[in-house]
């Protein structure tokens, strides 16, 4: 590492050694192969780490799903805030070559911590709690500290007038991101939960391998050191910035009715800053202005992780033409694969054969209209998956539904409401939630049960925010039982299927169903709730202490809840199978369209704003600029907690709401660009390549300050 470090050459120099060190006698050079790969095995080893830490700290540090959740976007967001930090290391102090060297060690640390913290044997809870959550910190530096100086410093490698190979190289960039992705997120799930070690899932291994990735990754960095354009750090930036802005803020406060207007608020520091600066600050600060409304298209494309995730373990997650719910996850790192180049070599052309201009920004805004499209599809998709959902009661309510195992039709009447129920009708099918209101956390109610021409009164207390099922059924002749229980509601985010037994035989039954075990007493006795995976169950074991009888209970399907009567009658064993809650029926294929437009969003927007926002960059800034593009992630987070804390709506006016707020800021952002001016990113090196003493204020020549004026540079089409 010493050695590579001190191999830092002036980037004017290093330029003949890299003008002879072109791949395939193209104008890509060979060191940017060394960038691709170390950004493919680093982000293998981030998302192959993210992709069991939420099954770490739930199954492992045996925390609550709430903690587990809150950790996870705490640890994401410090991802996406420190690149500011290593924007500001990479352009005030060591450079962007040593920064990522630094912070890839910092990286690599982490990573071990984490490691060694899953292993059983090390130390006690406290410990590995301690452990994991040091090594999550300096993981996040590591990785938002590289982030901002990989990309920057893989554009440095070009010439000037190799625009065209430069944006090319940022969606081979762009495909590494998503290759590393795609395979981290295919064998880390594979590695914790196939391979045992210490007498269980293998975390510390599932976490080591991904540690290995980021070995291989500073490796193949530091490899291809000799073959690097290095240029020097320009000093303390974001210092100077910061005093530039305050003294032109105060200058013009002061003086603005004594002196002549200026063309820019900032051009009141040329008292005391170079032009240079001024027009540098200016540049930035144009960028910044456009990135102000980003973030609603990163808070629309975060909700793959969450919001669609949670839809889809509501949906039919049956295998898709061979293809399992676990590369549907993967679909849109996977379509990035495929359409980068489908974009590039067909879209992009066939576009520019129609004399239409597509500048950055209007791919920008076309990128923001499809994720807008692909959230009404993600509408369209939730408003029939809810139709199998049953929604909790809110507060001072609660839902009920009735059970008639009797042997006649009967009349549940509660106060207010009346329900009938038929015993065959209620075995196909139960008679629905009926809404109970509450005048108080709990209530008890009279409930008159008509059977036969007789009443029955039962007495039963109902809590706000629960779900019941009354169970009504004879325990000697003339005579009703009223059973309540609590019901499970919620589908399982696993797919898997709910299940219980009611047991109207005269003997205890135990019943096994694959792996699970389950207890029904003697005279109507229920079972507990167990959730079991999908899949055909035929051949259940049921004992009682004098037979053995197997029963066929068929398909438990998706998100289902099914309640299995038992009864004895002279052929043996009979059940019925009622479907209390409904199975997913929309299949999870329906998630395809939203993941394209959202996919075709990402190549048009996020990989168009990698580059626009290098070209658009002073050279001292470059990092920094990378780095506030960045940050409209962390931002975008930070919409969707707010409104999904906020509002408290259905998932499905979220949806739509999201779509019409992004189509409003791509309205926004498409005048904001309107007005816009490219900068010519060849010209910039060369126009401040000016001479410094040129630029200090009260130099007499002021045809050289004029000549580096920003409103002088060579400017591209507007938008």
């Amino acid at each position: 590492i010493v050695s590579a470090l001190d191999k830092d050459v002036d980037a004017e120099d290093h330029g003949k050694v890299q003008r002879s060190s072109k791949l395939c006698g193209t104008n890509y050079p060979v060191s940017i192969a060394f960038i691709v790969v170390n950004e493919f095995c680093e982000r293998f080893s981030y998302y192959g780490m993210k992709a069991v830490l939420t099954l770490y700290f739930i199954h492992y540090l045996h925390w609550d799903k709430n903690l587990s959740t809150a950790v996870y976007h705490a640890f994401s967001s410090l991802c996406y805030f420190t690149p500011v930090l290593g924007a500001l290391i990479a352009d005030s102090w060591l450079g962007k070559f040593k920064t990522v060297i630094y912070l890839s060690i910092v990286y690599v640390i982490g990573h071990v911590v984490k490691s060694v913290g899953a292993i059983p044997d090390v130390g006690d809870s406290t410990v590995h709690v301690v452990l994991s959550m040091l090594g999550l910190v300096l993981i996040a530096f590591g990785t938002g500290g590289i982030k901002p100086c990989v990309a920057a410093f893989g554009g440095d490698q070009f010439d000037e007038e190799h625009v065209k190979e430069r944006r090319k190289f940022f969606s081979i960039f762009y495909m590494s991101i998503n290759a590393g992705s795609v395979l981290s997120t295919i064998v880390t799930p594979i590695l914790r939960g196939d391979v045992k070690c210490f007498g269980g899932d293998c975390y510390a291994l599932a976490f080591g391998v991904p540690a290995a990735l980021m070995v291989i990754a500073l490796v193949v960095f530091i490899a291809g050191s000799g073959l690097y354009k290095k240029s020097p750090p320009e000093g303390n930036v974001l210092v100077c910035v910061c005093k530039c802005i305050g003294f032109a803020i105060r200058n013009r406060w002061k003086n603005s009715k004594k002196s002549p207007k200026r063309s820019h608020w900032l051009d009141w520091a040329e008292e005391k800053y170079p032009k240079r600066l001024i027009q540098e600050i200016q540049m930035v600060f144009r960028v910044l202005v456009l990135y102000i409304p980003l973030p609603m298209f990163w808070a629309l494309f975060d909700q793959q992780g969450s919001r669609w995730t949670l839809q889809a373990t509501r949906m039919n997650m049956d295998f898709v033409m061979g293809v399992c719910f676990c590369v549907v996850k993967m679909l849109n790192a996977l379509l990035i694969l495929v359409f980068i180049p489908i974009f590039d070599m067909g879209i992009y052309p066939l576009i520019g054969l129609c004399r239409i201009k597509l500048t950055p920004l209007r791919k920008m805004a076309a990128g923001m209209i499809l994720a807008a499209l692909a959230f009404c599809a993600a509408t369209v998709v939730e408003i029939n998956v809810i139709k199998s959902v049953v929604e909790p009661p809110p507060a001072k309510e609660s839902l009920v539904q009735v059970y008639n195992l009797m042997d006649s039709e009967v009349t549940v009447q509660f106060p207010g409401q009346t329900v009938l129920s038929d015993p065959l009708k209620s075995y196909e099918d139960p008679s629905g939630y009926t809404s109970l209101p509450l005048t108080g956390e709990s209530q008890l109610y009279t409930v008159t049960v008509t059977h036969n021409g007789a009443e029955y009164q039962c007495g039963l207390t109902f809590t706000e925010r629960t779900t019941y099922s009354l169970f009504l059924h004879t325990a000697q002749p003339g005579d009703t039982v009223c059973k309540l229980v609590n019901d499970h509601i919620t589908k399982s985010e696993t797919g898997a299927a709910y299940l219980r037994f009611i047991n109207t035989h005269t003997e205890n039954i135990n019943i096994t169903v694959g792996t699970d075990e389950f207890y029904a007493a003697a005279n109507y006795g229920i079972s507990q709730n167990i959730s079991v995976p999908r899949g055909e169950y035929n051949g259940v074991v049921c004992e009682t202490n004098t037979d053995q009888y197997h029963i066929d209970l068929g398909l438990l399907d998706f998100g289902a809840f099914y309640t299995v009567i038992l009864s004895k009658e002279s052929n043996g064993l009979t059940f019925k199978k009622m479907e209390d809650i409904q199975a997913n029926d929309i299949h999870i294929a329906w998630q395809v369209p939203q993941y394209v437009f959202i996919t075709a969003g990402e190549v048009m927007f996020s990989i168009t704003g990698l580059e626009f926002s290098y070209s658009q960059a002073p050279a001292s800034m470059k990092s920094v600029l990378q780095a506030g593009w960045l940050m409209n992630v962390a931002f975008g987070n930070v919409i969707v907690l707010t409104v999904a804390e906020g509002a408290g709506m259905e998932q499905w006016t979220e949806f739509l709401l999201f779509a019409g707020l992004l189509v409003a800021v791509s309205i926004i952002f498409s005048i904001m660009a309107y007005f816009y001016t490219y900068v010519d990113p060849d010209q910039l090196d060369k126009i401040f390549r000016e001479d410094t003493d040129d630029e200090k204020v009260g130099s007499s020549d002021s045809k050289k300050n004029e000549a580096v004026s920003l409103n002088d540079m060579p400017k591209q089409t507007k938008m």
